[in-house]
């Protein structure tokens, strides 16, 4: 009985590396379950990381576009605070008058159920881009869901691999034992007809036939099992490759997208669209009340474009913020809060372009150059397909 146990590898089962589900912001290079040799792999490989490099540097250019935004809000801020105090007592003495003339809608300010004038202002702010805001929200949380799906499912799809190569590789395993036993058990069949038919004067030739009709049968069969099991093993090694390739792919849209979710609730202030959605129609019934109310004071708006006009005159970039943002040029307090809300929004744009192209783009590119150093007589190749990556992303 211990002659079989050894000969079958009855030994337990080697575990294989479990998948936790919360390691989707991770961006992992593993080559070990990638045959570097085989043609097709090393050039999927190559691309797969090509194609991370080119998906980076488009968030990057997305991006750069939001952060100069940011960064001009802040240089105006900057242009303000530099003024003389003969033009700083002007500017201020404008935006006293604009916002008295706002105090003084008493009726309206002591209406039940009112927005907030800091809600109004911020909803305010973003009036022209809200709905591509509120579309781009909505459009990011169907996708982070649809994202999250997919990869539950890739996840599963790679456990279940695993899962099959284990028993594949035991049943290669299983059968070169069994063709072993086999082949001992023949021989031993033989050598007992043998002592049959010399030592007995037995008639054996029956006996030969059938030993060696079974022992053929015996050994294909097993011969077959195994040739096929490679063959599967050789399948299943590729769908594991192909899987860890689509999970990185969908890694990064995963990362990117949780961190577009990130910005734009900071940005506009809420916990998901719906709240984002809410909070307009209530702004758009608070605008409409309050156009009606400000009809009879015409001069306010006599007093935004003597602000405006100030502002222009200093070279303020976009004059018709501070519309808006009266409170911050009076209150020094207030002015820091605009320009603290920009800084963080500006860090937050940097920390997503830092890792764009740090972290995705620089473990990409890190992971070709070594690739081509590991496996110098590909390097050539390596080379050609970023050179031809290059040419076509150009």
């Amino acid at each position: 009985m211990g002659l079989f146990k050894k000969l079958f590898h009855w030994k337990k089962k080697k575990e294989e590396p479990e998948l936790a589900s919360n390691d989707w912001s991770e961006i992992t290079y593993d080559r070990q379950d990638y045959q570097i040799e085989n043609k097709d792999q090393r050039q999927e490989y190559v691309k797969g990381c090509l194609e991370q490099i080119a998906e980076a540097s488009k968030e990057l250019e997305n991006l750069q576009l939001e952060y100069n935004m940011v960064t001009s809000s802040l240089k105006d801020i900057e242009e303000i605070e530099a003024l003389s105090e003969e033009d700083a007592t002007e500017l201020r003495e404008c935006a006293k008058k604009i916002d008295n003339l706002e105090r003084q809608q008493t009726g309206y300010e002591e209406r039940k159920n009112r927005m907030s004038e800091e809600e109004f202002r911020e909803l305010e702010r973003m009036e022209d881009e809200f709905e591509e805001g509120y579309e781009k929200l909505t459009k990011a949380e169907d996708y982070q869901d649809l994202v999250k799906r997919d990869l539950r499912k890739l996840d599963g799809e790679r456990q279940a691999y695993y899962y099959r190569r284990s028993e594949l590789r035991r049943i290669i395993a299983d059968t070169k034992s069994m063709t072993i036993v086999c082949t001992v058990a023949v021989i031993l069949c033989i050598l007992i007809l043998f002592v049959l038919q010399y030592g007995f004067r037995m008639d054996t030739k029956l006996g030969y036939l059938a030993a060696a009709a079974v022992g053929a049968i015996a050994i294909t069969a097993i011969f077959v099992k195994h040739n096929d099991s490679i063959k599967e093993l050789g399948q299943v090694e590729n769908g594991i490759s192909r899987i860890i390739n689509l999970q990185n792919t969908v890694k990064i849209r995963y990362v990117n997208n949780t961190h577009l979710l990130d910005y734009l609730y900071f940005k506009y202030n809420v916990s998901s669209a719906g709240e984002l959605g809410k909070n307009w129609k209530r702004y758009e019934k608070e605008k409409e009340e309050r156009r009606i109310y400000q009809i009879a004071i015409q001069e306010l708006g006599e007093w935004h474009k003597e602000l405006i006009d100030i502002l222009r005159y200093h070279k303020i970039a976009d004059p018709m913020v501070w519309l808006h943002q009266v409170p911050a040029l009076l209150d020094k307090k207030e002015m820091v809060e605009v320009r603290h809300s920009l800084i963080i929004r500006r860090q937050t744009l940097r920390k997503r372009m830092d890792y764009n192209k740090e972290v995705i783009a620089g473990k990409a590119q890190a992971e070709v150059k070594d690739l081509v150093e590991s496996y110098p007589e590909y390097a050539q190749e390596i080379l050609d397909i970023v050179g031809q990556y290059e040419q076509d992303f150009s």
